[in-house]
Formats: structure tokens, C-alpha cells, sequence
């Protein structure tokens, strides 16, 4: 008897071996995880794929282009069944998208970019995000006075919010945009945003009726240094875009300056990734009847004082 049941456990642990050797293999790329955004979407991948029994390699690029190829190029060598990368380059990885695709796996993107080699990019709309942003913000000032803008161009999401920003001031002329800070793509980022943002004060003490920032994380900064030469909630209105924790804090502390967001869903959209690879490569749906074109949209929201309770944990 006790034969049998050593027997019966060795078979039943070789079972559970096999299974985990036969497990789906995901890797999920984040192209920098000092980036709050970018490690949201791609821990929520992953974590959504072990749900399911899945195995995970999850990889954190640093925001390094070399780095990024190799973790590309090292997955595509594990031979893993399917590819989710977080805010990557299908322009300067060209070469490694293709070869994924080559290799039969396939890439499911999330606010990258389309590219001719990945299935579609999971994004947020930008352009609506943009005008969301503006509107929240000129709403608070009453479309009337004077508003500095903190902006980004070297990323494609935070530049278009801020195309779309000058188009609506182009058609609300009682606003007037009296200082830019456009920030660089630097390591120490945010001592960029302060010393910019403080010269902007200084130069326009008196002058100043809101504030835009293209990224919750210069709306921080910002906020420290309003609060520090005593501005109180509401006296210069501060809107910003992505959303999270630390957001929906400052929202609803009564001496933080940010008023509002537009929040971007950026865990459901790892979720949805993993949904995606689930349909298209363990159940082999198409990929169009996951999305009809390269992208697949999700929708973000306006957060302020009326709703931010609703977001707070």
C-alpha cells in the first residue's frame, strides 16, 4: 500500500512538472521601470498572466535602446510563445519586431506606436486625452487669463497633448500662454522640471492663472513648488495627464494645487494585452477579432474633485 501511494505522488508530482514545462511562455518587455507608467502596465501583464497559470519573464530595459534589443532578441531566442512590450520602440527595434514575427511569435504592443511587425498597440487616445486635459484646465480658469505649460516633445503621447493644447488655444484668444518649459530627456528629470518651472515663476509672479503639465510626474514637482511659496488649492489651477495613487492623493488633499487628471488605465491595459495574447495565440482567434486596425483603444477619464473618491484605495 505504501508503494502505491509513494507511486501515486511521483506521478502525480511528474504531472505537475510537465504542466509547469508545457506552460504558456510570455515575455513582457517594460522599457523603463523609474518610469511609473511604463512598470504599471508591464507588472499588471505579468501578474494577469501568472493568473493563468502562465510562466513570465519580465524584463526591464532602463530605458536603454541597446538594452531593449537584447532583452528582445534573448526572449525571441527562449523561444517564448508570445511577446507584450510596455511603452517600446517598434521604430528603433525594427529589426527585432520583425524578427519575432519571423519566429511566429507574435508582439501585442501597449502605447508604443504601431509598427509593421507587432499584431496592434493597446493605446489610449491621445488627441481626445489632449483635448481633455486643455478643456479641464481652461474650465477652471474660466476660459480667461494667462497659463504656463510644462511640456515634452521627445515622447509621442505628451507632444501630441501639447499639439492639441495650442489648437485649443487657438480658438479661445481671452487665453494666453506667457511661459514653455519644455523638458529634456535626462536622467535627473526633475530637476529639470523644478529649475525651469521656478525661473517661470519668478519671471511671472502675479501674472500666472493655471498651469498645464503633459505628465503627472512634472505636475509633482510643480505642485511641491506652488505649495512652497504658499499657494493654496485652486488660487492657479494645475492639470495634468496619466493618473495613479499619488495623483488621486494630491487631488484630494485640500493643501495640494492639483486640481485634476485625465487618468489613463494603463493596468487594464496590461490586462487586455494578456486577454489578447490569450484569444490570438492559445486560443488562435485572429487578431482582427481582437482589434480591426493597429490600434486598440481604451478610454481614459477626467479625475478631480467630484469623482477622485471613487479612485482613491
Amino acid at each position: 500500500m505504501n508503494r502505491l501511494k509513494t507511486l501515486a505522488a511521483a506521478t502525480l508530482a511528474l504531472g505537475w512538472s510537465l504542466g509547469a514545462a508545457n506552460a504558456f511562455e510570455l515575455g513582457v518587455i517594460g522599457f523603463q521601470f523609474s518610469s511609473e507608467t511604463h512598470a504599471r502596465v508591464a507588472n499588471a501583464a505579468a501578474a494577469a498572466a501568472k493568473a493563468r497559470g502562465w510562466n513570465v519573464t519580465l524584463l526591464n530595459s532602463e530605458g536603454a535602446l541597446p538594452k531593449h534589443a537584447e532583452q528582445f532578441e534573448a526572449l525571441i531566442a527562449k523561444k517564448v510563445d508570445a511577446i507584450i512590450v510596455a511603452m517600446g520602440k517598434p521604430v528603433e527595434a525594427d529589426a527585432q519586431f520583425k524578427a519575432a514575427k519571423e519566429k511566429g511569435i507574435p508582439v501585442i504592443t501597449v502605447m508604443s506606436g504601431s509598427g509593421p511587425h507587432a499584431l496592434f498597440d493597446i493605446q489610449a487616445n491621445e488627441y481626445k486625452i489632449g483635448a481633455d486635459a486643455a478643456l479641464a484646465l481652461f474650465g477652471q480658469m474660466g476660459y480667461v487669463g494667462n497659463l504656463l505649460t510644462v511640456r515634452f516633445e521627445a515622447n509621442v503621447a505628451t507632444r501630441i497633448r501639447g499639439k492639441v493644447l495650442d489648437t485649443v488655444l487657438s480658438e479661445n484668444t481671452a487665453l494666453k500662454e506667457i511661459g514653455k518649459h519644455t523638458m529634456a530627456r535626462t536622467q535627473s528629470w526633475r530637476d529639470d522640471v523644478k529649475s525651469g518651472v521656478q525661473a517661470l515663476l519668478l519671471q511671472n509672479q502675479g501674472k500666472i492663472n493655471g498651469i498645464w503639465a503633459s505628465f503627472d510626474g512634472q505636475a509633482y514637482v510643480i505642485d511641491d513648488l506652488l505649495k512652497a511659496q504658499g499657494v493654496k488649492k485652486g488660487q492657479i489651477p494645475l492639470i495634468s495627464v496619466d493618473g495613479g495613487a499619488e495623483t488621486y492623493r494630491r487631488i484630494a488633499d485640500p493643501e495640494s494645487t492639483l486640481l485634476a487628471t485625465v487618468a489613463i488605465p494603463f493596468e487594464d491595459m496590461g490586462a487586455k494585452a494578456v486577454d489578447a495574447v490569450d484569444s490570438i495565440a492559445v486560443k488562435k482567434q485572429p487578431a482582427s477579432s481582437v482589434a480591426s486596425g493597429p490600434y486598440l483603444f481604451v478610454d481614459a477619464v477626467v479625475v478631480d474633485k467630484t469623482n477622485v473618491s471613487k479612485f482613491l484605495k
